[in-house]
């Protein structure tokens, strides 16, 4: 199992030579100004708590896509997001006055409170139904089942840039369990059954996929040769 160990070694350089994220809420901002121009779009976003802390160029977790802050003002920050983001996240859905979760990438000297996340918006999912159950509340998901070999029981996802813990799951649907906390923190309470969401599936799950992908074809047949690329 050298080679697959070596392959998580990969991890090193998104902890200490990328900007990453830990799924743990730091600020609900407003939606200011949302607007195309030039192809792309324009996001103000106010958000108070934050903006001291927050400088030109910065990288920032909006609602599960990392975006780069290119200009602030007295309490907002504004990005640009470009069209590949636009496709494959919520935000070109945003308007005035939504909300959205905040977090600013994790300092090297920080704690991983909840679990490695990098703000690459992996698809969209839309919520199915979201109820409130004894001490926690369960909301379940539906997305694309292309992705349904990322999520396993007690896995970890992101919801929004939320870092959670599945639940449960199914074929193209799972669900989650968010506790008082999570759910006063984050922008939960304002979402309904149909809404899209942003999803980024665990990194640890779609580097081992990585690594086995050229392992499955012609899964009936084990030879010396396969073992010995597997580390076996």
């Amino acid at each position: 199992m050298l080679n697959v160990l070596a392959g998580i070694s990969g991890f090193a350089d998104i902890l200490f030579g990328d900007k990453m994220f830990t799924g743990l809420i730091e600020e609900i901002g407003i939606v200011k100004d949302s607007r195309s121009e030039g192809g792309n779009l324009i996001l103000e976003i106010i958000a108070p708590i934050l903006l001291p802390d927050i400088n030109i160029g910065d990288s920032i977790n909006i609602s599960g896509a990392c975006q780069t802050v290119v200009e602030k003002g007295s309490d907002w920050f504004r990005v640009n997001t470009i069209a590949e983001s636009i496709r494959k996240t919520i935000l070109g859905q945003l308007k005035s006055r939504d909300r959205v979760n905040l977090e600013l990438s994790l300092r090297p000297d920080g704690r991983l409170g909840g679990h490695m996340v990098s703000g690459h918006t992996d698809c969209t999912g839309t919520i199915k139904a979201i109820r409130q159950i004894p001490g926690s509340w369960q909301v379940d998901v539906q997305f694309p089942s292309e992705f349904t070999e990322l999520i396993v029981p007690k896995g970890s996802i992101a919801i929004n840039g939320v870092s959670l813990t599945v639940t449960e799951c199914g074929w193209d649907t799972f669900g989650v369990a968010i506790i008082p906390h999570t759910w006063q923190m984050t922008t939960f309470p304002y979402l309904k059954p149909g809404d899209a969401i942003n999803l980024e599936f665990d990194m640890v799950g779609k580097y081992i996929q990585k690594m086995i992908n050229p392992y499955k074809s012609n899964k009936d047949t084990i030879t010396p040769d396969k073992l010995r690329r597997a580390g076996f």
